[in-house]
Formats: C-alpha cells, structure tokens, sequence
C-alpha cells in the first residue's frame, strides 16, 4: 500500500504551519472563505507560505469565489493547488485550473454521479470527499464509499470527521490517496492544537505500516 499523504488544514499562523510540517504532514490549507472561521487574509497567509520548508504543499481554499476571486488571491499568495470547496461548475472549475482540488459531498446516491462529472476534467488533479462543508467534522459512510471509489478516475482525498482515534480505521476502508483534517486536530473551534496535529500524523504513519 502506497504512504497516505495528510493535509492539515485551515492553518492560521506560522507556528501551526512548521509544526505540521515537522509531524510529517505533506500539505497545509490554507482558508479564504469569508464565511469560515478559519479564514485567512492573503497577505498572512503568504507569510506562512513563505515560512514553510520544500516540499510542503500550500493549498487555498476557497467557497463560491468565483475565477476572478480566486485568481486575484492566488496572485497574492501563490499556493501549490486550489481547493474548490462550493458548489462551482465545471466551467468555473477549468476557469480556476490548472491543478484544482474539488471537494464534493459525499451521498451514497449521488456519490457516483459526481465521480463521473469529474472524471473527464483535466484541470482536477484529486477529488476530496467530505461528510459535511468544511469544517464540519463530519464524518461519512467509509464502507459505502468504498465500494464506489474505483469509479473515480482521480486521485480520492478523504476528509470528515476524522481525528486520531479514527483515521486509521478510515484508511484501511478507503485506502486514499490523502486524508484531510481540520477540526479534529483543533482544542477548540479554529484554533489547532499541537499534540492532536502530532497525533494525527503518527496515527496515519501507523496506519499504512499495517
């Protein structure tokens, strides 16, 4: 079995950022919801984007922003991928590419269709599926969407609810390409904890050691 990738995201300051990323984690989001409580304004954001060591992704995410938004924040803090976390069509979603991160919601009835919308658009380079908006800590139905997961032609990121206690078994089930966390690495809402970060990642670790 090939190493899960772990993003940990909605990261808010640099202290946050270098300790993710000492823990072993491959990514970091960063957030530029309006709505969200982790958001981030670009200019700091680029400050920690700045702050990180090689070869630590950097990941914005965005809700319904629009291409125009979206490419007027990636101008000032130029992030590795853009995570599309709204309701966007495909044409917004080749508007923003390339390397684009859809987030979809799982329902084990529609999960499906949503892979095969996808599958054909170059500008997409993983699909994440999550129980809930961002955020949430809402975890999904991991047996049911494994089930489905070879219909997807991309890369499956996994995000909901999933903390230390649970990735491993969620990892296991769904064997995906990545697993992303927020909420269940955070004390309270918003604010990232650096024992739960470090948690995480050793669970993940674990994990794929079987």
């Amino acid at each position: 079995m090939a190493r899960t990738r772990i993003k940990i995201c909605g990261v808010r300051d640099v202290e946050t950022a270098l300790i993710a990323a000492e823990c072993g984690a491959d990514a970091v989001g960063l957030v530029f919801a309006p709505s969200s409580v982790r958001r981030i304004d670009p200019g700091w954001a680029w400050e920690i984007a700045c702050a990180l060591p090689p070869f630590v992704a950097k990941v914005g995410l965005f809700v319904d922003a629009g291409a125009s938004r979206y490419h007027e924040v990636m101008e000032r803090c130029p992030c590795d991928y853009g995570q599309l976390h709204g309701s966007e069509s495909v044409g917004e979603v080749r508007e923003c590419g390339p390397r684009v991160i859809k987030a979809v919601l799982f329902d084990a009835a529609t999960i499906e269709a949503e892979f095969e919308k996808w599958n054909g658009v170059a500008e997409v380079e993983a699909l994440l599926v999550d129980g809930g908006a961002g955020g949430e800590g809402r975890a999904l139905d991991w047996a049911a969407l494994a089930r489905v997961r070879e219909a997807c032609e991309h890369p499956i990121i996994l995000a909901g609810g999933l903390t230390a206690e649970n990735v491993g078994e969620a990892i296991r089930v769904v064997r995906p390409w990545a697993v992303d966390v927020s909420s269940g690495v955070e004390s309270s809402r918003g604010v990232k904890d650096a024992a739960l970060i470090e948690a995480f990642c050793e669970a993940v670790r674990a994990a794929d050691a079987g």
